[in-house]
Protein backbone atom coordinates (compact mmCIF):
# COMPACT_ATOMS: atom_id res chain seq x y z
CA UNK A 1 0.00 0.00 0.00
CA UNK A 2 1.49 3.38 -0.79
CA UNK A 3 1.28 6.02 1.26
CA UNK A 4 0.34 9.39 0.05
CA UNK A 5 3.00 12.00 0.50
CA UNK A 6 1.03 15.34 0.30
CA UNK A 7 -2.51 16.85 0.77
CA UNK A 8 -3.44 14.21 3.69
CA UNK A 9 -7.06 14.14 5.31
CA UNK A 10 -6.33 13.38 8.75
CA UNK A 11 -8.93 12.63 11.67
CA UNK A 12 -8.25 13.62 15.50
CA UNK A 13 -10.24 11.81 17.95
CA UNK A 14 -10.16 13.66 21.26
CA UNK A 15 -8.40 16.70 20.83
CA UNK A 16 -9.26 18.77 23.78
CA UNK A 17 -7.26 16.36 25.69
CA UNK A 18 -3.52 16.72 26.41
CA UNK A 19 -2.06 14.54 23.65
CA UNK A 20 -4.82 14.91 21.15
CA UNK A 21 -4.38 18.59 21.20
CA UNK A 22 -1.11 18.41 20.64
CA UNK A 23 -1.74 16.07 17.79
CA UNK A 24 -3.96 18.92 16.56
CA UNK A 25 -1.51 21.52 16.87
CA UNK A 26 1.27 19.72 15.02
CA UNK A 27 -1.02 18.39 11.96
CA UNK A 28 -2.56 21.54 11.37
CA UNK A 29 1.18 23.12 10.60
CA UNK A 30 1.97 19.96 9.28
CA UNK A 31 2.54 20.87 5.25
CA UNK A 32 1.26 17.35 4.61
CA UNK A 33 -1.95 17.70 5.96
CA UNK A 34 -4.55 19.39 3.96
CA UNK A 35 -7.39 18.93 6.35
CA UNK A 36 -7.85 18.24 9.77
CA UNK A 37 -11.37 16.87 11.18
CA UNK A 38 -11.31 16.99 15.20
CA UNK A 39 -14.43 15.27 16.46
CA UNK A 40 -14.69 15.41 19.86
CA UNK A 41 -17.98 16.26 22.56
CA UNK A 42 -16.86 19.16 23.18
CA UNK A 43 -15.76 22.35 21.19
CA UNK A 44 -12.14 22.72 20.69
CA UNK A 45 -12.57 27.06 21.25
CA UNK A 46 -9.96 27.68 18.34
CA UNK A 47 -10.26 28.03 13.99
CA UNK A 48 -7.77 27.40 11.40
CA UNK A 49 -8.05 27.28 7.91
CA UNK A 50 -7.33 23.90 7.62
CA UNK A 51 -9.48 22.85 10.30
CA UNK A 52 -12.97 21.21 10.12
CA UNK A 53 -14.60 20.43 13.50
CA UNK A 54 -17.43 18.44 14.10
CA UNK A 55 -19.04 17.95 17.32
CA UNK A 56 -20.34 13.98 18.55
CA UNK A 57 -21.69 13.50 21.47
CA UNK A 58 -22.27 9.88 22.30
CA UNK A 59 -19.09 7.58 20.72
CA UNK A 60 -21.20 4.82 21.42
CA UNK A 61 -22.95 5.28 17.90
CA UNK A 62 -20.69 6.76 15.09
CA UNK A 63 -23.02 6.15 12.48
CA UNK A 64 -23.83 9.73 12.12
CA UNK A 65 -20.10 10.26 11.05
CA UNK A 66 -20.20 7.89 8.56
CA UNK A 67 -19.71 10.88 5.76
CA UNK A 68 -17.54 12.79 7.98
CA UNK A 69 -15.05 9.77 7.68
CA UNK A 70 -15.40 9.72 3.82
CA UNK A 71 -12.55 9.97 1.80
CA UNK A 72 -10.06 10.41 4.80
CA UNK A 73 -6.32 8.86 4.72
CA UNK A 74 -5.70 9.02 8.44
CA UNK A 75 -7.03 8.84 12.08
CA UNK A 76 -5.17 9.52 15.50
CA UNK A 77 -7.83 8.48 17.97
CA UNK A 78 -6.80 9.78 21.34
CA UNK A 79 -10.10 9.62 23.51
CA UNK A 80 -9.76 8.03 26.27
CA UNK A 81 -9.93 8.27 30.72
CA UNK A 82 -7.79 8.03 33.18
CA UNK A 83 -8.46 5.07 35.89
CA UNK A 84 -10.17 6.34 39.09
CA UNK A 85 -11.89 9.14 37.06
CA UNK A 86 -14.54 7.01 36.29
CA UNK A 87 -16.16 3.74 37.12
CA UNK A 88 -14.79 0.51 35.63
CA UNK A 89 -17.67 -0.17 33.46
CA UNK A 90 -17.21 3.83 31.79
CA UNK A 91 -14.16 2.91 31.70
CA UNK A 92 -14.15 -0.16 29.57
CA UNK A 93 -16.85 1.69 27.65
CA UNK A 94 -14.51 4.77 26.89
CA UNK A 95 -11.41 2.43 26.26
CA UNK A 96 -12.82 -0.40 24.39
CA UNK A 97 -16.89 0.11 23.18
CA UNK A 98 -16.45 3.96 21.79
CA UNK A 99 -13.05 3.05 20.00
CA UNK A 100 -14.52 -0.26 18.71
CA UNK A 101 -17.46 1.52 17.20
CA UNK A 102 -15.64 4.75 15.47
CA UNK A 103 -12.97 2.11 14.05
CA UNK A 104 -16.41 0.32 12.50
CA UNK A 105 -17.80 3.27 11.04
CA UNK A 106 -14.20 4.84 9.49
CA UNK A 107 -13.46 1.53 8.07
CA UNK A 108 -16.94 1.43 6.26
CA UNK A 109 -16.54 5.19 5.20
CA UNK A 110 -12.44 4.97 4.73
CA UNK A 111 -11.35 1.35 3.74
CA UNK A 112 -7.41 2.36 3.38
CA UNK A 113 -6.99 4.46 6.13
CA UNK A 114 -4.10 4.25 8.58
CA UNK A 115 -5.10 4.49 12.65
CA UNK A 116 -2.69 5.81 15.45
CA UNK A 117 -4.20 4.29 18.58
CA UNK A 118 -3.14 5.92 22.11
CA UNK A 119 -2.82 2.75 24.19
CA UNK A 120 -0.98 2.27 27.78
CA UNK A 121 2.02 0.85 28.79
CA UNK A 122 0.61 -2.66 29.98
CA UNK A 123 -1.59 -3.14 27.60
CA UNK A 124 -2.63 -6.53 27.87
CA UNK A 125 -4.44 -8.58 24.39
CA UNK A 126 -4.52 -11.56 26.01
CA UNK A 127 -7.18 -10.38 28.65
CA UNK A 128 -5.15 -11.93 31.41
CA UNK A 129 -4.15 -9.28 33.39
CA UNK A 130 -5.51 -8.14 36.82
CA UNK A 131 -5.31 -4.21 35.78
CA UNK A 132 -8.23 -3.44 34.56
CA UNK A 133 -6.88 -0.36 31.99
CA UNK A 134 -4.35 -2.99 30.53
CA UNK A 135 -6.95 -5.35 29.69
CA UNK A 136 -9.10 -3.26 27.99
CA UNK A 137 -6.65 -1.05 26.32
CA UNK A 138 -5.66 -4.97 24.84
CA UNK A 139 -8.96 -5.54 23.76
CA UNK A 140 -9.70 -2.35 22.03
CA UNK A 141 -5.67 -3.47 20.38
CA UNK A 142 -6.71 -6.47 19.43
CA UNK A 143 -10.48 -5.37 17.58
CA UNK A 144 -8.24 -2.75 15.64
CA UNK A 145 -5.91 -5.31 14.58
CA UNK A 146 -8.44 -7.51 13.59
CA UNK A 147 -10.32 -4.45 11.78
CA UNK A 148 -8.49 -4.55 8.34
CA UNK A 149 -7.22 -1.30 8.04
CA UNK A 150 -3.58 -1.68 6.09
CA UNK A 151 -2.02 0.30 8.38
CA UNK A 152 -2.61 0.58 12.18
CA UNK A 153 0.00 1.84 14.94
CA UNK A 154 -0.50 0.73 18.51
CA UNK A 155 1.09 3.38 21.10
CA UNK A 156 1.89 2.26 24.57
CA UNK A 157 3.65 5.00 26.76
CA UNK A 158 4.19 4.48 30.21
CA UNK A 159 4.26 8.24 32.29
CA UNK A 160 3.34 11.29 29.73
CA UNK A 161 5.03 14.09 30.65
CA UNK A 162 2.19 16.86 30.21
CA UNK A 163 4.73 19.64 28.95
CA UNK A 164 2.28 22.64 29.90
CA UNK A 165 0.98 22.97 33.62
CA UNK A 166 -2.67 22.02 34.42
CA UNK A 167 -4.77 20.14 36.88
CA UNK A 168 -3.68 16.40 37.36
CA UNK A 169 -6.08 14.16 37.71
CA UNK A 170 -4.63 12.35 40.81
CA UNK A 171 -2.15 12.20 43.40
CA UNK A 172 0.34 9.96 41.14
CA UNK A 173 0.41 12.04 38.39
CA UNK A 174 1.00 15.14 40.53
CA UNK A 175 3.96 13.44 42.37
CA UNK A 176 5.50 12.04 39.13
CA UNK A 177 5.06 15.76 37.97
CA UNK A 178 7.28 16.96 40.78
CA UNK A 179 10.07 14.18 40.32
CA UNK A 180 9.82 14.25 36.50
CA UNK A 181 13.67 15.49 36.06
CA UNK A 182 15.00 12.85 38.28
CA UNK A 183 12.45 10.09 36.97
CA UNK A 184 13.49 11.10 33.53
CA UNK A 185 17.25 10.58 34.45
CA UNK A 186 17.27 7.67 36.00
CA UNK A 187 13.86 5.53 34.23
CA UNK A 188 13.84 7.45 31.04
CA UNK A 189 12.28 4.42 28.68
CA UNK A 190 9.33 5.15 31.72
CA UNK A 191 8.52 8.44 30.62
CA UNK A 192 7.76 10.63 27.05
CA UNK A 193 7.39 13.82 26.27
CA UNK A 194 3.15 14.58 25.45
CA UNK A 195 4.13 16.64 22.64
CA UNK A 196 6.81 14.42 21.62
CA UNK A 197 3.97 11.30 21.81
CA UNK A 198 1.86 13.70 19.59
CA UNK A 199 4.22 14.27 16.70
CA UNK A 200 4.97 10.56 16.29
CA UNK A 201 0.99 9.43 16.16
CA UNK A 202 0.74 12.11 13.48
CA UNK A 203 3.93 11.18 11.91
CA UNK A 204 3.12 7.53 11.89
CA UNK A 205 0.15 7.64 9.29
CA UNK A 206 0.81 10.76 7.72
CA UNK A 207 4.72 10.51 6.59
CA UNK A 208 4.66 6.28 7.06
CA UNK A 209 7.76 6.69 9.90
CA UNK A 210 5.72 4.04 11.75
CA UNK A 211 5.67 1.52 8.56
CA UNK A 212 8.56 -0.74 8.89
CA UNK A 213 8.51 -0.24 13.26
CA UNK A 214 4.72 -1.57 14.31
CA UNK A 215 2.34 -2.36 14.87
CA UNK A 216 3.34 -1.59 18.56
CA UNK A 217 4.70 0.86 19.79
CA UNK A 218 6.51 0.75 23.98
CA UNK A 219 7.56 3.70 24.97
CA UNK A 220 11.31 3.25 24.36
CA UNK A 221 10.10 2.69 20.78
CA UNK A 222 8.48 5.97 20.59
CA UNK A 223 11.66 7.99 22.23
CA UNK A 224 13.12 6.10 19.13
CA UNK A 225 10.91 7.82 16.67
CA UNK A 226 11.05 10.78 17.72
CA UNK A 227 15.22 10.89 18.21
CA UNK A 228 15.62 9.42 14.55
CA UNK A 229 13.14 12.04 13.13
CA UNK A 230 14.38 15.23 15.05
CA UNK A 231 15.69 16.49 18.17
CA UNK A 232 12.89 17.13 20.59
CA UNK A 233 11.39 20.61 21.06
CA UNK A 234 13.03 21.43 24.73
Amino acid sequence: MSIPTVGQRLVIVGATGMVGGYALRYALDNSAVRNVTSIGRKKLGISHPKLTEVLHPDFADCSALAETLSGQDAAVFCLGAYTGAVSDAELRTITVDYTVEFSRVLRGSSPDAAFSFLSGSGADPTGRSRIPFARYKGEAEKTLLAAGFPRVYLFRPAYIYPVEPRKEPNFSYRLLRMIYPVFQVLFPNQVIRADDLARSMVDAVVSGTGQHRGPVFENRDIRAMVESLQPPQR
